[in-house]
């Protein structure tokens, strides 16, 4: 070989190794960066470290902090791994991509998942406000650390610091936790969408966070996971204590009684009614395509086969069906009887006149066009005029029985809303009716989302279940007819419907409901015709 060809050789390969030394360091980190995200994750299973071990022998467990005198204090906490007792806040944004974004979404982030790539799509900010208002803060109540949620509660100064984009948890742990300051994660934007990257400031670091918050003062309390970063948070404080993983994933003490939840948790919107966990989600996919079939069935069951034989069918592919109580003997009026139901979804006057094995008639404020098509009975809808509301239910009655939800709005928690009276000043005949039901993958309810979607979702879940308990007739003493006012009759059916369920009443409003859970006061205006 000659001296010339070898010259010309030594270009070629030097840039062949220059290649493969640039591949070789940028997998090496991606993939060292991917590995340390997994196990942050909560994806691979984690052995203790000598260096963990050291560090939570350095601070006391959170269980045996002192709350008392501690007004005067402040304290510094992360949502991840020690608010919440789960290490992984993936079912949170899966949460957010199912229910801010769509389905596909969600399916993305799932595929995406062992990959942990970011997914780069755009999120209306009206959107995620609204599923940090009204879908997450369920989940997070369920998911409450007891012990740190007492140190918090004990201080008279909270702050949290956290990786996790602030926007996802500062309402939450503002509204419901009564936290100062919230410096989290900030998300890029571009206009009026969150484009689903952070923003140019990076992912927070908690101690230099701290570090600039407080400048030269040193918090008084840190509480904190064993990990490296929260170590070099609580490392900064005064007195700090430790949240143990184990012992906050299965120690009974460490769940939040709903008894003692810091707010009531009455209203909530969503479709999912499980925490969104990688296999959850994988669960829930994989059912999907043979719950769309099963609520077509269902549906087809329910309006064109007879009663005894729909029930049957149903009962076969999965709902469960239980009624109490039997159908009230008729008197001699002409009138029908007015059934006062507790609203659980729409498909309750439905579920009432299979149980009954009769048709009913079922008056509603809001009712969509594919529930009318749907509905096997005679649907009607009011219009919030109280004098012609009047006119058309006591038509209604002239003609047969009645089905009325006097909430006016459904509710998933085990509370009744106010009742209207309106049906109190129309009937004698009147016979609570307790309805309640129970989901295991989707609600069958909406504030935000499409409405017409509500039955279908119920009728998709794997073994949905409707429990009705017909109560005895409302003594005539105790109606209008017997001297009493219409919300004093109001209010006795709705603590008699409570008792019977073991919920508890509420004076909380539909208008309430809507402007909690989608910012408006639940009225939909008519579009006006053209002349």
């Amino acid at each position: 070989m000659t001296a010339s060809s070898v010259k010309t050789m030594e270009f070629p390969m030097a840039l062949i190794k220059l290649t493969d030394w640039f591949l070789y360091q940028f997998l090496a980190i991606s993939c060292y960066r991917a590995a340390m995200k997994l196990k942050n994750h909560g994806f691979f299973p984690k052995s203790p470290s000598f260096r963990s071990s050291h560090q939570s022998s350095l601070y006391p467990n959170v269980s045996k902090f002192n709350p008392y005198g501690r007004k005067s204090q402040t304290i510094v906490c992360d949502i991840h791994g020690c608010v919440l007792r789960s290490q992984s806040f993936f079912p949170y944004f899966m949460l957010v991509a199912f229910e801010g974004g769509s389905i596909l979404r969600a399916l993305l982030l799932l595929l995406s998942c062992p990959l942990l790539l970011i997914l780069d799509y755009e999120l209306k900010m009206r959107e995620m406000e609204s599923v940090s208002r009204a879908v997450l803060p369920k989940f997070y109540l369920e998911n409450l650390n007891f012990h740190v949620y007492e140190a918090l509660d004990s201080a008279g100064s909270k702050v949290v610091f956290t990786s996790v984009p602030r926007v996802m948890v500062e309402g939450f742990l503002k509204e419901y936790l009564s936290v100062d300051s919230v410096v989290g994660t900030e998300l890029h934007t571009f206009g009026r969408f969150f484009t689903g990257l952070v923003s140019s400031s990076g992912l927070l670091v908690k101690h230099r966070a701290l570090k600039e918050f407080f400048g030269e003062k040193r918090p008084d309390i840190g509480i904190g996971s064993s990990n490296l970063h929260d170590y070099l948070l609580i490392s900064q404080c005064k007195e700090a204590y430790i949240v143990n993983k184990e012992e906050a994933k299965s120690s009974p003490s460490s769940i939040m009684p709903r008894h003692k939840y810091p707010k009531p948790l009455v209203f909530h919107d969503g479709r999912l009614a499980f925490l969104p966990t990688p296999l959850a989600t994988l669960s829930m996919f994989i059912w999907l395509p043979i719950g769309i079939v099963l609520a077509i069935f269902r549906i087809f069951v329910g309006n064109c086969l007879p009663y005894k034989l729909a029930i049957l069918l149903g009962i076969g592919s999965g709902v469960k069906l239980t009624l109490k109580g039997s159908a009230p003997v008729k008197s001699q009026n002409s009138k029908g009887v007015l059934y006062v139901c507790t609203h659980r979804t729409l498909l309750d006057p439905v579920f009432l006149s299979t149980s009954l094995k009769r048709p009913l008639t079922a008056v509603t404020y809001s009712v969509s066009k594919m529930s009318e098509i749907i509905a096997p009975i005679k649907t009607v809808r009011l219009t919030r005029d109280r004098k012609q509301d009047a006119e058309t239910m006591q038509k209604l009655l002239s003609e047969g029985d009645l089905v009325v939800c006097p909430e006016g709005t459904t509710c998933r928690e085990p509370y009744l809303l106010r009742f209207s009276s309106l049906f109190a000043e129309l009937a004698d005949e009147i016979v609570p009716v307790a309805m309640n039901t129970n989901v295991s993958m989707f609600y069958g309810t909406t504030a935000s989302g499409l409405k017409c979607l509500d039955p279908i979702f119920f009728l998709m879940n794997p073994r949905p279940s409707y429990e009705v308990q017909i109560l005895e007739k409302v003594p005539k003493e105790l109606t209008c007819a017997g001297g009493k006012l219409s919300h004093e009759v109001a209010n006795y059916i709705q603590r008699e419907l409570a008792d019977a369920l073991g919920f508890e009443c509420t004076s909380l409003t539909r208008r309430d409901k809507y402007l909690m859970l989608a910012g408006n006061e639940g009225v939909v205006q008519e579009k006006r015709r053209k002349n």
